[in-house]
Formats: structure tokens, sequence, C-alpha cells
């Protein structure tokens, strides 16, 4: 079957998209209101794309009854931003803290979810993600008046000590249990992994 996206509506694309393009990376952003409180929010629509410099990019949407999230005023004030990974001990933390919280109200607190301050940045990071990255704002860019794609480039970088071996400069993969996105309430554990060995290299004729 096939389908051309203007005889979907909106909700029908986001729909083939996010429930076929998976499992997604999930970027748990924290920033900073007006008044100090930080907010955790996550987005799946994320990924990093670039090492030099480093760069990172998700996307905010409005929220349905048409307010602006949290995340996308706070970065827009003050042009920085962290963004921490999620794994397993973590991951109802990071569901919940998807849900509608006013601006008075830090997810963090509400949910008991420690802080470390940052290097660089002001918004500090959630002190037992796996890996957070802080970022300033490299580009953002406005779609459709509905949704903003913020590009950061990270500045600096702070991984949990045991799942790096600094000699190698490597991940410990048995021991990093990411979480990802699917789709509505959906997550998956990502333990189930395949190695394949080196792709044949063909000699040019």
């Amino acid at each position: 079957m096939e389908y051309a996206p203007e005889n979907l509506q909106p909700r029908e694309r986001y729909k083939l998209l996010a429930g076929f393009v998976l499992p997604r990376p999930i970027a748990w952003v924290t920033s900073v209101g007006p008044t100090g409180v930080v907010n955790a929010a996550p987005f799946s629509f994320f990924n990093v794309f670039c090492e030099d410099p480093p760069l990172c990019m998700f996307a905010v949407n409005l929220r349905p009854d048409g307010r602006i999230k949290d995340t996308l005023v706070n970065i827009q004030r003050t042009g920085e931003f962290v963004v921490n990974l999620t794994d397993e001990p973590l991951a109802r933390a990071m569901h919940d803290s998807s849900g509608d919280f006013p601006p008075d109200v830090g997810e963090p607190g509400y949910l008991g979810l420690k802080l470390a301050p940052s290097t660089r940045v002001a918004a500090p990071r959630l002190a037992d993600a796996p890996w957070a990255m802080e970022c300033k704002i490299w580009k953002t860019i406005d779609v459709n008046g509905d949704r903003t794609l913020i590009m950061g480039e990270g500045i600096n970088f702070y991984i949990r000590d045991e799942l790096w071996d600094t000699q190698t400069m490597r991940v410990h993969m048995e021991r990093y249990h990411p979480i990802g996105r699917m789709f509505a309430d959906r997550y998956c554990r990502t333990d189930d992994r395949v190695v394949f060995p080196p792709a044949p290299e063909l000699p040019a004729k």
C-alpha cells in the first residue's frame, strides 16, 4: 500500500511516522524557567547528527490546547538546555514527566529526581542520567507555526563512570541499558542486540 501525504490528515501522518520509525532515542531535556523552576520533559523526535560541532535536534510541538510548552519558552528565553538520556531505572520517571505540569511545578522536584549543576550552562542536568550534554542553541526552525525544531550544539558532556572505557573511548554496552520510544505509551528495552561481521569491501574495477 502507499499514501500521499496530502491525502492524510496530520494526525494520520504522525501515526504513520511514529508507528514505523522505531525505536527512537529520547531526549529528556532540562531547562530553567524565569522564576528558577527546573523543567524536565522527554522528546522522541530527536537524534544527534553531527560531531564537528556536536549537534543534536529535537522537535517541540504545541500542546493539544495550543499552549506553548515550557521547554520551548525556557530555551527561547535562555538559549540553553541539557539533553539527558534515559536508561531502564529512570524510564518510568521519564514517562511520568511527559504529563501536563503547570510552569510553576518542576517535574524533577515533583518526581523526586536528583539534579546536579552543569558546568557551562545554567540549566542543571539529571544527576542519575547515564549521559548528558549541555547545549547552546545552534539554530531553530519554525514549522508551520505549530512545531519548532531546536538544534543544539553540545558544549559539555557527562557520562556515568562505569559506562565508559577511557582508554578505548567506547561505551561498555553490557552495562548500558537505554530505553527507546515506540508509540503512544509504548517503549522498548534495547538489550536484545545483533552483531554482524564486517561488511564486504569490493575492490574497484
